[in-house]
């Protein structure tokens, strides 16, 4: 028991660097999460719903921190090539300047600098405890495409591809990395 709760001291403080008081560079820690969310989400999660989702927040106040990061020119609405009826929030290259300071890339710097191994320990322990919290509390958080049940590989060579099942749309390699609320882990994790 002792040592879970130095592991949880130090999980609290680790999270000085995402979650604060005030601004950091002119962005709260909620504007900060949405804009690292939105700049990892893949095309299907890059929506006012999705983001509210991920937030554990309602669309109205996931709107209102759209609306600012809109008006500081970080993020903007595009229509949506999904559904014309949907808008897509888009980060700006001005938003994507300002992610380079980011405050967690100080954390994010800290664990690179960790061996291989520890990494990966730390990630896979890590994704067991928030996996068992998300079960006790029936709630599901994004995750990546290429560890999704509805992810399908088909075809060889030239005509290798991969596909959502959910959506019923083509992946492209380089979305294999990127967050999605949709997101249902293989094995019923996840």
């Amino acid at each position: 028991m002792r040592m879970a709760i130095e592991i949880l001291q130090l999980l609290v403080q680790s999270a000085d660097s995402w979650l604060f008081e005030g601004n950091r560079s002119g962005l709260s820690d909620r504007e900060w999460m949405a804009l690292r969310f939105l700049a990892r989400a893949n095309r299907f999660s890059r929506t006012p719903t999705a983001l509210a989702s991920f937030l554990s927040t309602n669309r109205s106040a996931a709107s209102q921190i759209v609306a600012v990061l809109q008006n500081k020119g970080l993020v903007v609405r595009k229509p949506s090539a999904e559904d014309k009826r949907s808008i897509a929030l888009c980060v700006t290259g001005e938003g994507e300047t300002l992610l380079e300071r980011d405050p967690i890339n100080a954390l994010r710097d800290q664990i690179v600098a960790l061996e291989v191994p520890d990494r990966s320990q730390l990630r896979d322990t890590l994704r067991r405890v928030l996996i068992g919290l998300d079960v006790a509390e029936r709630r599901y958080h994004p995750g990546v495409c290429s560890q999704c049940m509805f992810l399908v590989e088909s075809g060889e060579g030239k005509d290798h591809h991969f596909k959502c099942r959910l959506f019923r749309k083509s992946i492209d390699q380089k979305e294999m990395t990127l967050l999605c609320t949709y997101f249902e882990g293989r094995s019923g994790k996840g």
